[in-house]
């Protein structure tokens, strides 16, 4: 069961149509539970009983942390007695910590593992049916939101009083399986305060399913092609067609994830719960800073508020700053996959954070500089700069292995195509030519630029009555023109 698809539809349209009978709120719970593990199983099944034990575990250890100390203890043993309460919270904290970590980095450098005790199993390709069992769909979200819980409830937040409340957080169908990351309080008192959804946001729900699937199916996917045969034909692709090809894929990662979150928010808006932006035009950002508050915002939220601040945040100096943002992002980059090239690319953003945070102490000590960056000519370096860096460092992403990527580098500059790539590739395969295709991209990011210009720059919003009416044709179109075969979500692998 995929999103976007037809037994997709069916099975949402019978979830909430079943959901808004119900009078219950613990059968509306038990509903989403159901409904979730259902969906789950759909995809994979061999590790639903995985997840519902993480599941178990984290919502057993929260109750624990936050049992309350025994007020009948005599004055004199409360002191005593207060800090062994605190000393079992933070061991229960950190060994609910280590299971959900040792459970992700046990799956994710499984492969890793083998290889150096000599097994072979196969390639290391993102599509390979290797990483496909391996690595159970949705469990790095999974334990990111258990971890933010734990941490959450030690600090001084309620634990979930009932399981059903905790399973329907935890299993939640549209945000299962990439998001976007959620805290268990805002959620659940979401359910517990919900009514039917008015006309507005039924049609806010339909129409971001259908502008999801669009983007999805007509866009992304149709860019996928470009990208896939060029790094997979690196040895006959020239410079030109490399710095295509990663400009293609950046734009590709941006939609294909978004309109995940797209679906996925409007899914649960049918439902009468309103799940956390992802994205807000990050490629239009001037500074580093700036593009992960609004580059995969549920995650840049969770890396500040449970590694980046508990680190220090920037409370400590200037130096100790730098080292926090470097520590994070590095950090960043070995949840992503156990090759170099993402090491690599959560170390050249933590070098540009820090070299933003560098110019910005520079800044308040020399005031022409300041000046400088708050102009035409500084606001467009800043873009270049960050948007540079931000899709170059795709390169490694895409091509984490070190053999591919220094493939690509050693091609990167004056090194001509081979003379079958561009028939084959560009115009056997995708019917466009090497310029055409480089205008059609850069379209694309002109029609982003338009949509940002006219949402940010002019507060203009499609009212409802348009949405309605552009949701049976923006289906159509991703229907009729989608390829041959709907490809997974790039952020399913991590």
């Amino acid at each position: 069961m995929t999103l976007p698809s037809l037994i997709y539809a069916l099975f949402l349209l019978s979830v909430v149509g079943v959901f808004w009978t119900l009078e219950s709120l613990q059968a509306r719970l038990w509903l989403m539970v159901v409904a979730s593990l259902i969906f789950y199983a759909s995809l994979q099944v061999q590790y639903l009983l995985l997840m519902v034990v993480l599941l178990i575990v984290t919502f057993l250890m929260g109750n624990a942390i936050a049992a309350p100390l025994d007020w009948r203890i005599p004055n004199p043993r409360w002191q005593l007695a207060e800090r062994g309460w605190n000393q079992r919270r933070t061991r229960l904290l950190w060994l609910g910590i280590a299971i959900n970590v040792a459970l992700l980095l046990g799956f994710k450098y499984a492969e890793g593992l083998f290889r150096w005790l000599g097994l072979d199993l196969g390639t290391a390709t993102p599509d390979d049916t290797l990483n496909r069992i391996i690595m159970p769909l949705g469990l790095s979200f999974f334990v990111f939101e258990c971890i933010a819980y734990l941490v959450d409830v030690y600090r001084g937040s309620p634990a979930a009083l009932n399981f059903s409340d905790f399973a329907a957080y935890k299993l939640y169908f549209p945000k299962l399986i990439s998001g976007p990351i959620t805290r268990f309080h805002p959620f659940i008192d979401q359910i517990e305060q919900q009514k039917p959804p008015g006309l507005n946001t039924a049609v806010e729900g339909l129409w971001l399913i259908a502008y999801g699937a669009t983007k999805k199916l007509l866009i992304a996917d149709h860019i996928a092609i470009l990208v896939n045969l060029s790094f997979d034909n690196l040895e006959r692709a020239g410079s030109a067609d490399i710095w295509l090809a990663t400009f293609a894929y950046g734009l590709q990662l941006y939609i294909d994830f978004s309109a995940y979150v797209n679906i996925a928010r409007g899914s649960a808006l049918l439902m009468g719960i309103t799940l956390p932006q992802n994205f807000d035009a990050p490629y239009f950002t001037t500074s580093l800073a700036d593009f992960w508050r609004r580059w995969h915002m549920t995650l840049g939220d969770w890396l500040r508020n449970y590694l980046y601040f508990p680190l220090g945040g920037s409370r400590q100096g200037l130096g100790r700053t730098c080292l926090n943002l470097m520590l994070v992002m590095v950090i960043a980059g070995i949840w992503h996959g156990n090759n170099w090239g993402f090491l690599i690319w959560g170390a050249m953003h933590g070098a540009g954070l820090v070299v933003h945070r560098l110019t910005q102490s520079w800044s308040k000590a020399s005031p022409p500089v300041k000046a400088f960056w708050g102009t035409l000519p500084g606001t467009g370096l800043g873009w270049l700069l960050t948007q540079g860096l931000v899709f170059f460092s795709w390169l490694f992403f895409r091509l984490p292995e070190p053999q591919r990527y220094n493939l690509a580098l050693q091609r990167l500059w004056g090194t001509p195509a081979d003379a079958q790539f561009s028939q084959l590739v560009y115009l056997e395969s995708l019917g466009f030519t090497f310029t055409q295709l480089l205008l059609i991209l850069w379209g694309v990011l002109g029609l982003m630029a338009a949509a940002y210009v006219v949402k940010r720059g002019l507060k203009l919003e499609l009212s409802w009555p348009v949405k309605l009416l552009l949701v049976p044709l923006f289906s159509l179109l991703a229907w009729l023109l989608a390829p041959a075969e709907t490809l997974p979500y790039i952020y399913f692998d991590f």
